[in-house]
């Protein structure tokens, strides 16, 4: 039980943060959520998202195609 706690809430935090980014348009918000996602990364040990934040980081705010890919693993991770 406590797994799966933790699992929704990982899943929902990068959820919010990807939210930010999506509705960031400058490069402080941008980044604020690119470090957040780094963060979240690190504290669960996904090798994957912390990849995602990194070129996230890299990027222009409102790059679409990095918020395809962070919505994208998290439908991945709401199917298993």
């Amino acid at each position: 039980a406590l797994f799966e706690e933790l699992r929704i809430a990982f899943i929902e935090g990068v959820a919010r943060q990807t939210d930010l980014l999506e509705r960031s348009r400058c490069d402080g918000n941008w980044a604020m959520a690119c470090m957040r996602l780094k963060g979240l990364a690190a504290s669960f040990h996904s090798e994957s998202l912390l990849i995602l934040a990194e070129d996230a980081l890299l990027s222009a705010p409102g790059e679409p195609m990095v918020v395809r890919k962070l919505k994208s693993f998290i439908e991945d991770m709401c199917s298993n």
